[in-house]
């Protein structure tokens, strides 16, 4: 299975008002291309998950912790963590890597 980026984001962008769009399942895991517009709405989830950042840079907050991000970098998130995307960049996009089982890995 394979997806590329401009592939991905050609097919988000013809979903209007879509924030992501999933491109990979394969049991557990399933890869999504999330590209959100001025704020991240976005709440825990109940698995694991990795955000390869694709383009842009902003600042990232877990669990109440700031960090900042830019482009290449990844980020692990586990199961339930609070977490979301803020002061990101217009051309901020990133795959959203869920995995494993409902809870996380332990």
């Amino acid at each position: 299975m394979k997806s590329s980026v401009i592939k991905a984001l050609q097919n988000l962008s013809s979903r209007e008002e879509q924030l992501f769009v999933n491109v990979i399942e394969h049991g557990s895991m399933h890869v999504e291309i999330y590209k959100p517009v001025n704020i991240d709405p976005q709440t825990p989830h109940n698995q694991d998950e990795l955000y390869v950042i694709i383009n842009g840079s902003g600042d990232f907050i877990l669990n109440g912790s700031r960090s900042t991000f830019q482009q290449g970098d990844v980020i692990f998130v586990p199961a339930f963590a609070e977490h979301r995307f803020e002061n990101f960049t217009e051309d901020f996009a990133t795959w959203a890597i869920f995995y494993g089982p409902e809870g996380g890995e332990k």
